[in-house]
């Protein structure tokens, strides 16, 4: 018998739901499933930001990103979510939970409300919504071809951060262990979970962070990107060529991982 390799990164019409999918890593990979031939719900908390965005994505890319504006961090938000998406689809191929949130403060000032904004949007809402979807999940999976569950972490749940992010790092590692959790209690139901823990890449939090002011255009990011191992910061096709392997047929087989997409930073330090 002759193995076929034929579309064996193909995400070409399946189902995808992207949190988080305003901006960023979120629209990043949003914009990879659109040109790869994906229908692709974009969501996040707000609705004109989210509305903006899947306009343009499907104007650049073609194929059809619908917006489906939600606060994650509530139980009600996942649920309305969840019911708006069961309207429209009899099921989900792929889900990123990629929604997140920092909160930066000193330690001896670092205050509960941004602790639990943090935890809530980071954690409890990957858990409550990926629960929530679980029927659109189960409708997709089969045993030829898994529903796909991609948590997006970060390096700082793998090592400490030099930012004072105290509950942000502590959220993703929680993500990287919940992703673990999951897979253990549903691959057997052909839902698939892995995770990604990016790097540096030109989004707003980051930009925040180095003291960018959020920008992401007409600013430094080379400067950033000199002290990464491979010398820059990542691009979309980074990030989204990831994403499109752990949803397609090639990356089948890869389940419960936490898989760096940074540069080396993790790994050579």
């Amino acid at each position: 018998m002759t193995t076929s390799f034929n579309n064996l990164f193909s995400i070409k019409g399946k189902v995808a739901l992207v949190t988080g999918g305003s901006r960023g890593i979120g629209e990043m990979i949003a914009a990879g499933f659109l040109a790869n031939g994906a229908k692709v719900y974009i969501s996040s908390r707000k609705a004109a930001a989210c509305e903006a965005t899947a306009r343009r994505l499907a104007e650049t890319y073609g194929g059809e990103c619908i917006a489906l504006p939600a606060d994650v961090a509530q139980v009600s938000g996942a649920e309305g979510l969840a019911k708006r998406l069961a309207e429209l689809e009899d099921h989900l191929d792929i889900l990123v939970n990629n929604a997140g949130v920092s909160w930066g403060a000193k330690l001896d000032d670092y205050p509960e409300a941004g602790w639990d904004k943090v935890m809530d949007t980071n954690v409890k809402g990957v858990f409550f919504l990926t629960q929530k979807l679980l029927p659109l999940l189960r409708a997709a999976g089969s045993a030829e071809n898994p529903a796909r569950v991609i948590n997006i972490g970060s390096v700082d749940g793998l090592k400490s951060a030099i930012f004072d992010t105290f509950a942000y790092g502590a959220s993703k590692a929680a993500v990287h262990h919940l992703t673990r959790f999951m897979a253990t209690h549903l691959t057997k139901e052909h839902i698939n979970f892995n995770a990604i823990a990016p790097g540096p890449f030109p989004t707003w939090m980051l930009s925040t962070g180095v003291g960018f002011g959020g920008a992401t255009e007409n600013v430094d990011w080379a400067a950033v990107g000199s002290r990464n191992p491979s010398g820059r910061v990542g691009t979309p096709e980074d990030i989204a060529g990831l994403a499109i392997f752990l949803s397609s047929r090639a990356g089948q087989y890869v389940v419960g991982e936490v898989i760096a997409c940074d540069g080396g930073s993790v790994s050579t330090s």
